[in-house]
């Protein structure tokens, strides 16, 4: 069985990375701008900031207030120092992302979240990237896609129907018990343990791309007993699977970003 370790595949592309800032004339530059510090939100900013001084980028976290998100959004957008901004979901009033989203600059929206930007999901680009870097073939597989977020499964779901590629997406509501006659399982819900084993055929490919936090432990949607399968085709770790190659992604679009400035 294929352990999809993202971080190995990561780390190649990190390499690439630094080389590419280091030639720049001017320092790229990420705002992250957020307005809760829950733990997840928190791990995934520190992550962020960590890996722009890894390769030489000025990572700005700004903590805002709800109601001071626009304004904030409306005054980097013209700010020229900054390459990028992304807005560290999930928002305290979700039903105000696609708006608050939408008010970043599309040459400036590195995380793919408005449906106007330059750039494709970084989240869902990642889940590409770690498919095609351990060889999953797609093109005569039958795909699932649990959950239809705007991270993930939305975006996912463009890219391999665009692909012409066999895939169907399961939402709240759907019959989960039909995942087992999928090939390839892709889920992001952030719904602790939802996939359970009965869900998963052998010899399936199973990417977890959920994040929840469960008592202050970061969990994903995979029940413990689907890791635990040993006739699974692949499946991605517990930790270090999609996450470090979203990361990487992100700051891919950065440097794209800063270059067209540069």
């Amino acid at each position: 069985m294929k352990i999809l370790d993202g971080r190995e595949l990561a780390g190649f592309i990190k390499e690439r990375q630094a080389a590419q800032v280091r030639q720049m004339s001017k320092k790229p530059k990420l705002l992250i701008l957020r307005d809760s510090d829950n733990p997840v939100i928190t791990k995934y900013v520190n992550l962020k900031k960590q890996y722009g001084e890894d390769i030489g980028i000025e990572v700005v976290d700004v903590y805002v207030q709800p109601d001071a998100l626009r304004e904030e959004i409306i005054h980097a957008n013209s700010d020229p120092t900054i390459d990028g901004i992304i807005i560290q979901l999930p928002l305290i009033n979700k039903d105000k992302t696609d708006e608050i989203t939408s008010l970043i600059a599309p040459k400036k929206d590195v995380d793919g979240l408005s449906e106007n930007g330059n750039y494709d999901s970084a989240t869902a680009t990642a889940i590409n990237w770690l498919l095609a870097g351990y060889d999953i073939k797609l093109q005569n597989a039958k795909i699932a896609i649990v959950g239809r977020g705007k991270l993930v499964g939305a975006p996912l779901y463009k890219m391999f129907t665009d692909s012409n590629y066999n895939v169907t997406l399961f939402h709240r509501g759907s019959d989960l018990t039909k995942l087992n006659q999928y090939d390839i399982i892709i889920t992001a819900t952030g719904v602790p343990g939802l996939i359970v084993d009965s869900m998963v055929r052998p010899g399936a490919v199973v990417i977890d791309a959920g994040t929840a936090s469960d008592k202050g432990v970061l969990k994903g949607d995979l029940a413990a007993e689907v890791r635990n399968r040993t006739d699974l085709a692949a499946i991605t770790p517990e930790k270090g699977g999609v996450g470090p190659l979203t990361v990487t992604c992100l700051f891919d679009h950065v440097i794209h970003a800063a270059a067209k400035n540069d």
